[in-house]
């Protein structure tokens, strides 16, 4: 049996590549284009799609708590710290969070959205706790994990053109050197546990990570 994504609502047909406007979004973005790679910035753009399409299949569009500026905000600026602004003293999912407070905070966003922007960024690697969090943590996780194959069947029917508009690029490789020289700048900017610490292992042992694999050998391929 093919499996398929399940039936969208109808204001997501024929508008899946829409995106937020006004000024968190623009200034989201530019944050986003300084300081990333091509491809990791595609990386974040389609995280943003699969978070509003995971949001559609769940039937989330509508809770009180969905904000679709701060959704976007979260995915576009969440690997803000694989760029030059960033310290290199703590890791990566913390330095990405607080690139992204400063520029919300700049804008006069107001602090407790400042605060839900930071955590979903914050918590973007770890499994189990986003699903304990707000509503934006955790679609931002989930939205973020499906640019890896996580839950890919939900995206099929959109997929293809999401993929056209921001393709892969490479995407893995270059979003695992880079979390993995930002690692590399200090000893507490990767941490026994964290991510990039067991990243660093995986290199340093046979030249390619976990992450790697998962996505070469999952639906996306690169």
């Amino acid at each position: 049996m093919t499996k398929t994504s399940p039936t969208l609502p109808n204001e997501l047909h024929g508008d899946v590549l829409a995106l937020p406007s006004g000024p968190l979004a623009e200034a989201s973005l530019a944050a986003a284009r300084a300081a990333m790679h091509p491809s990791v910035l595609n990386h974040c753009i389609r995280g943003f799609y699969w978070s509003r399409l995971f949001a559609a299949h769940k039937g989330l569009l509508d809770d009180a708590d969905y904000n679709e500026e701060l959704l976007f905000a979260a995915n576009v600026m969440h690997d803000l710290a694989t760029g030059p602004n960033a310290p290199g003293l703590l890791r990566f999912e913390i330095e990405s969070a607080d690139l992204a407070a400063a520029v919300l905070t700049g804008l006069g966003t107001p602090a407790r959205d400042v605060d839900k922007v930071w955590e979903a960024i914050a918590l973007h690697t770890t499994p189990q706790i986003p699903a304990r969090m707000g509503l934006l943590t955790l679609l931002t996780y989930e939205g973020i994990w499906i640019d890896f194959g996580k839950n890919a069947d939900l995206v099929t029917e959109e997929q293809t053109r999401i993929h056209a508009a921001y393709p892969r690029l490479q995407m893995v490789r270059h979003l695992a050197d880079e979390v993995l020289a930002h690692g590399a700048r200090s000893e507490t900017a990767a941490p026994p546990y964290a991510l990039t610490y067991q990243l660093a292992q995986e290199r340093a042992a046979d030249g390619v990570t976990s992450m790697e694999r998962g996505v070469i050998n999952g639906p996306w391929r690169e």
